[in-house]
């Protein structure tokens, strides 16, 4: 191998000696070099193993680290024994001891139970509440009246808190604590309830009110000791009939749902409300109530319409009469017959033969021996064409 002009101004044993040195050197620079790549790739391996997996780890952990949790301080409350009528109010407890706020999602009440509010969300280390209310007007003995919870805390999504109590009513009514009544408009009907008591002192009656006019109350105490409501209220205990007459001409159509209040002398339980139910109907119903005849001819069949006027009185049905009908319109006529059943009658409009054409348009006036209503107005309406007869010599 030839040396250059650099090489040969040096000693062949020098430079023989410079290249193993140089050669020597290279081999060292490797190795360090593999040696520190060996050093970096666990490092850059083990921050590239945090992803995605190990990543989502740790956040899955961080996440389940902090989390609310439902603790309810009291989940029972017992009134014990109360008066019939008395309104309970209770407010639960609820701890968020977790360290994530506790969300109350819903406050569900069951049957005869409200809830009057609820603190939508608890932070970490404190203290809600839910109000639930129970008016224990229409029960009588033990009652449990319970209120859902729907939460975030994933360990208790839902929980429920419970009122117990034992109504015990001082003042009720035999046989019932309502009067129904099943009364056409106008008609006048009588019931009668005795009311007693539990209470130690003399029971009194001080003041009955009414909903209105219609509603009339008297009361009187239970002297003769065969007229007292058997095996209830305290022995030796005052006693009263209770007499309701409901209707006349005052009382509204339709459902009857009003209240007679009662206030008493007694302590535990002042006011009892007696439920005045039942339906006032109209005496009579009229079929159809209004008549359109449409377009006709006096010769077509249409040209004769039927109203039918039905009684409402199922006990005494004959009582309910149409004594007259009267038309407004000059070319309608008509015509009274009793109906099939008794209570029914059949009320006949005829166009006249010689009507002209034209618009119909004008009432009839049926006549009963109702008292509230003693007169009702059928509108009447139509168009009278001209006949087949009249058309053909016409055109002629």
């Amino acid at each position: 191998m030839g040396r250059t002009l650099f090489e040969s101004s040096f000693p062949e044993e020098s430079l023989i000696h410079f290249r193993r040195n140089l050669l020597m050197s290279s081999k060292r620079m490797l190795v360090a070099m593999a040696l520190l790549a060996t050093l970096i790739a666990p490092v850059g391996f083990a921050a590239d193993s945090k992803t995605p997996k190990a990543k989502k780890s740790e956040a899955t952990a961080k996440t389940a680290e902090k989390a609310p949790r439902l603790t309810i301080v009291q989940p029972v409350k017992d009134f014990g024994t109360v008066a019939k009528g008395e309104k309970l109010d209770w407010s639960f407890e609820i701890r968020n001891t977790g360290n994530a706020d506790l969300q109350i999602l819903a406050a569900k009440p069951g049957c005869g139970c409200t809830v009057a509010d609820f603190d939508k969300i608890i932070k970490p280390g404190t203290t809600g509440k839910v109000t639930a209310h129970v008016d224990t007007t229409n029960f009588s003995g033990p009652i449990a009246k319970p209120v859902t919870l729907e939460t975030n805390d994933a360990s208790a999504p839902t929980a429920q808190l419970t009122i117990h109590a034992i109504v015990k009513p001082y003042v009720e009514a035999y046989p019932a604590g309502f009067v129904r009544f099943m009364l056409l408009q106008g008609d006048v009907d009588t019931q009668s309830i005795k009311l007693y008591s539990e209470e130690e002192e003399p029971f009194e009656i001080k003041e009955i009110q009414v909903p209105g006019d219609w509603v009339k109350v008297a009361y009187n105490k239970i002297e003769n000791a065969a007229d007292r409501a058997p095996n209830v209220g305290r022995p030796d205990q005052n006693q009263y009939n209770v007499t309701f007459t409901v209707g006349g001409p005052d009382a509204k159509l339709g459902p009857l749902a009003d209240k007679v209040r009662i206030i008493t002398n007694s302590k535990h339980q002042p006011e009892y409300a007696i439920s005045v139910t039942g339906v006032v109907r109209p005496t009579y119903r009229v079929e159809p109530s209004a008549l359109n005849f449409g377009e006709v001819a006096p010769s077509d069949a249409a040209a004769t319409r039927s109203v039918i006027v039905h009684s409402n009185d199922l006990k005494t049905p004959e009582r309910f009469q149409v004594t007259k009908v009267e038309s407004t319109i000059p070319n309608i006529t008509t015509a009274i017959k009793p109906g099939t059943q008794k209570g029914d009658y059949e009320v006949t409009l005829q166009v006249a033969p010689n009507s002209k054409p034209g618009d119909i348009e004008g009432a009839v006036k049926i006549y009963t021996s109702d008292k509230v209503n003693p007169v009702v107005t059928v509108p009447v309406k139509g168009t009278i064409k001209a006949g087949a007869v009249a058309a053909t010599s016409t055109s002629k």
